[in-house]
């Protein structure tokens, strides 16, 4: 079975991303034989702010959240991020966390769920070339879901109700399929390393 770790990438309270990334999730495993998706909440890994004293491309992780984020990365084949966007890019917490390990990011593949006023594309387009960095392949498909028409918010200062559109499933399998090809594809290059 090819694992599909689904990355929530805010912290914040009153997020939208537990919905989206659970959809996520949900579709996934209706839709997508021979693989299994998990919510990887970076909430649960409460990383500090990068403190370890060595190059993470060295793997030499010498503190014990950083030895548990490693781990839970090293068992993936590939990742769905989900992702609002901040200040025209990814949140700081997603960052961070993409910066503490680098050989566990290796030959997998990544497919995207954005969110924001612009459907999360500037994040995600920001990710795209973090992602290269750490010799990610980044699939094409993506899904842009938007504030106004995938939420049902009556107030602001709350999440509101997360109601994506009818097309948005669709498109969502469709990301989730190349993920789960190109993660299969890789698999000889992470096998070799």
């Amino acid at each position: 079975m090819t694992k599909i770790g689904i990355i929530l990438g805010s912290t914040r309270p009153g997020r939208r991303g537990q919905a989206v990334a659970e959809w996520v999730a949900k579709v996934g495993a209706e839709q997508v034989p021979g693989a299994v998706f998990e919510v990887l909440d970076l909430a649960d890994f409460n990383l500090p702010i990068l403190d370890e004293p060595q190059p993470p491309a060295f793997g030499k992780y010498s503190k014990e959240h950083t030895q548990k984020w490693a781990e839970a990365i090293d068992g993936f084949d590939g990742f769905v991020f989900v992702t609002p966007e901040y200040n025209r890019s990814v949140p700081g917490v997603l960052k961070n966390a993409l910066d503490f390990v680098y050989n566990e990011w290796n030959n997998k593949a990544a497919g995207f769920v954005g969110y924001g006023l612009q459907g999360g594309a500037r994040a995600i387009e920001h990710l795209r070339l973090i992602l290269s960095e750490l010799k990610v392949a980044t699939v094409r498909s993506q899904v842009g879901l938007s504030l106004f028409g995938d939420f049902t918010i009556t107030n602001p200062t709350e999440p509101g109700e997360f109601t994506p559109g009818a097309h948005q499933a669709q498109t969502l399998t469709t990301m989730l399929e190349e993920t789960v090809s190109w993660a299969q594809a890789l698999k000889p290059l992470r096998e070799g390393a």
